[in-house]
């Protein structure tokens, strides 16, 4: 095998440590919950600090990766995220945990943009480049599949703690594999800098946004923090777009939500995300509560689903090339949204088998969206390329962000509303929940058949990026 393929290795690890850990964590929440003594609230916080600090911070990945190259990124969010890892396996407080999850993000956000920006360098032919995506995608996709189960199991037979002790020999792997594999371009010095002030404007939006979200059932939604914290994300985001359309070196050049391809595609791999994050974090709940199930037969339960998501993801760029982006997009989505709905049908006398089927067409509709970032990515020009891809991964971790916590707080107070023995509340508004969720993704059909119409998949037609120079191993 060719180092260039070797190189995939090594990145492909990197990103499915990352993605293992937006899911891992789901199924050992109640097992979690038991030994911290957490609230809800604080469950929450467990995965939203990840995700906040993540996609906050992947504007400023991006931007460091132009400035020092993506390889040294690569390696920077490698280690950042590989130590935090430890830290998290061996914290004894929810404050701990808590802060070893945030610096996990910023270990991802440095790790995220980078890969990314990696494969178009590592594979400069377009056919190559198309097969790298969709086994980097599909990896992704295995990664839904072995973290629940990972979770699961080892919360219920060991420690919940090696749930996140498990990244130290993955990431050590992938370091060793990268540093004799991944040779690219070094950037030159003072290409471009950080926008500091877009940095922290973006930053204070999302974290009081999500504050608010997470907080406000508990606290009261017309509470003064609540209010105080809309307030503050609403000003801050109008700070941001002022910064952004002043600056000349924008960590968002608004300049591209002007292509309906682009803009279009940021809002359908949002939706798709908003319902993977939301379903995953809120049926291991279900399963468990409602089901009887331990953690490890919850996570079991995802597997099957997952699986087939990741055959899917790497199929389905063929797929685009038959059928076209927009149909393709547009029918994962549509799959995804009558499978949530299918979902809402659980009670409180379901089996495992009545839910499997829902599964199944989750997990394909899901598996059909791979195309998507090819094809928002070829759409920009290349000196584009970098801004768009660390504003795709924006827009999922944000929109997943914001599946968590918006889905989060209609359940909370539904179950508020419907009152009566707990289990009960909690069925009727975790059905309810899923409606809603529904037709949220389903938002997403028209939404893809417009904006990617006419738009064909990556294929070997596209015309190359330049070569890269190889960067010297250290």
């Amino acid at each position: 095998m060719s180092g260039r393929w070797w190189a995939l290795v090594a990145v492909s690890l990197a990103t499915f440590m990352t993605y293992l850990d937006n899911n891992v964590v789901n199924v050992a929440l109640p097992t979690i919950q038991r030994d911290l003594a957490l609230t809800i609230s604080g469950l929450e916080w467990i995965v939203s600090a990840y995700i906040l600090v993540f996609a906050g911070l992947l504007l400023a990945g991006g931007r460091l990766a132009d400035v020092f190259g993506p390889r040294t990124a690569f390696f920077g969010g490698l280690a950042v995220f590989t130590l935090a890892s430890v830290a998290a396996g061996l914290a004894g407080s929810q404050e701990t945990l808590i802060a070893a999850r945030a610096v996990q993000g910023l270990g991802a956000a440095l790790l995220t943009p980078s890969t990314l920006a990696l494969l178009p360098r590592i594979f400069p032919d377009a056919r190559e480049r198309a097969t790298a995506v969709g086994i980097w995608s599909a990896v992704g996709a295995l990664a839904l599949a072995i973290g629940p189960l990972t979770g699961g199991f080892l919360s219920e037979n060991a420690d919940w703690g090696w749930i996140f002790l498990i990244n130290l020999p993955i990431g050590m792997i992938a370091a060793v594999i990268g540093l004799r594999s991944i040779r690219v371009e070094r950037a030159a010095a003072g290409r471009s800098s950080l926008d500091l002030p877009g940095l922290a404007t973006s930053a204070v939006a999302l974290f009081a946004l999500t504050y608010a979200l997470i907080e406000g059932e508990s606290r009261g939604w017309t509470s003064a923090p609540i209010l105080g914290a809309f307030a503050a994300f609403a000003v801050a985001a109008v700070a941001f777009l002022v910064v952004e359309s002043r600056t000349a070196q924008p960590m968002i050049d608004l300049t591209l939500f002007r292509e309906r391809v682009f803009s279009g595609g940021l809002l359908s791999m949002g939706l798709w995300s908003f319902g993977v994050f939301g379903i995953y974090f809120f049926t291991a709940l279900y399963l468990q509560s409602a089901l009887g199930f331990s953690p490890t037969e919850a996570g079991a339960g995802f597997v099957p689903m997952a699986l087939l998501m990741a055959v899917i993801a790497s199929v389905s760029p063929r797929i685009a090339e038959r059928f076209g982006s927009a149909g393709t997009v547009a029918a994962g989505l549509g799959l995804m949204a009558v499978a949530i709905g299918g979902l809402s049908s659980a009670g409180e006398g379901s089996h495992y088998l009545d839910l499997l089927p829902w599964f199944l067409l989750y997990g394909a509709g899901a598996g059909l969206l791979v195309p998507l970032t090819n094809v928002v990515l070829n759409a920009m020009p290349p000196a584009r390329a970098g801004v768009a891809s660390g504003v795709l991964n924006v827009s999922r971790e944000v929109f997943g962000l914001l599946g968590i916590t918006i889905l989060g707080a209609i359940l909370s107070a539904r179950q508020s509303a419907v009152g009566g023995a707990p289990l009960h509340a909690f069925l009727e508004a975790y059905r309810f929940t899923l409606v809603i969720a529904a037709a949220i993704v389903l938002v997403g059909v028209p939404v893809s058949v417009y904006s990617l119409r006419r738009t064909r998949a990556a294929s070997a037609s596209a015309e190359p990026s330049e070569p890269a120079v190889a960067e010297p191993v250290a």
